[in-house]
């Protein structure tokens, strides 16, 4: 069988989560244990397009004239904490004038194992990217000005805040819980003067129904993307 659609699928150390989108229609998996990849009926087709996220805070965003591919591995040393096996990569992200230095060795058996197994119609592998650059590109093409699009797994908070067309904010944090990643998200909307109760919050994760009732005390609006 093969979907004339997108599949959308987001792995993490503690397992992956997908959703579907054919024409004006979507099917959200919620989260699935690893060991369910191989009976996922879903992963046995082949699919219009393919895109894969996996979660992993070992990345940073770099002004486009700041970054030289030589220097990727060090511009990332700077923030974040790199094992000497860790490999390291880019990805432009030409909306925010900027490039995206990342790298995928926090499971990436798992994502490669998804992405060599999940093709698209022609029988090409998806590009596994980190969670951050869809969280970027996910915001820039909301319509809101306040955008803010947010992601939780394996007790990390990930978000992307732009307003207009200006982006703010690019982060991710440690968040045993879903208090604590409403913690920082609070703090981070303060730091900006940004008004929860005039915006929306976009989830791309699955949200737990006690997680979205909370969120709805505070934001005007909470989706999930």
């Amino acid at each position: 069988m093969t979907y004339a659609d997108r599949i959308s699928i987001q792995v993490s150390l503690s397992g992956y989560s997908f959703r579907i989108q054919t024409g004006d229609s979507t099917e959200y998996s919620g989260w699935l244990s690893p060991d369910r990849i191989f009976t996922t009926k879903e992963f046995q087709s082949r699919h219009g397009d393919v895109e894969i996220s996996l979660f992993t805070p070992k990345c940073t965003l770099v002004p486009s004239h700041f970054f030289s591919v030589p220097h990727s591995r060090e511009l990332l040393a700077d923030v974040s904490e790199l094992e000497d096996g860790d490999s390291v990569d880019h990805v432009e992200i030409p909306w925010c004038d900027a490039v995206l230095v990342y790298s995928l060795s926090v499971g990436e058996s798992m994502s490669r194992m998804i992405s060599g197994t999940v093709l698209r119609d022609d029988g090409s592998r998806a590009r596994v990217l980190p969670e951050m650059y869809f969280l970027l590109r996910d915001a820039s093409l909301l319509q809101d000005y306040n955008r803010i699009v947010a992601s939780y797994a394996d007790g990390r908070l990930y978000l992307a805040v732009f307003q207009g067309k200006t982006l703010l904010l690019a982060n991710s944090f440690s968040a045993a819980d879903f208090s604590t990643a409403e913690y920082f998200l609070f703090m981070v909307l303060k730091k900006l003067q940004l008004n929860p109760e005039q915006s929306q919050v976009y989830f791309r994760t699955p949200l737990e129904p006690e997680w979205e009732m909370s969120l709805y005390r505070y934001f005007k609006g909470v989706e999930q993307i």
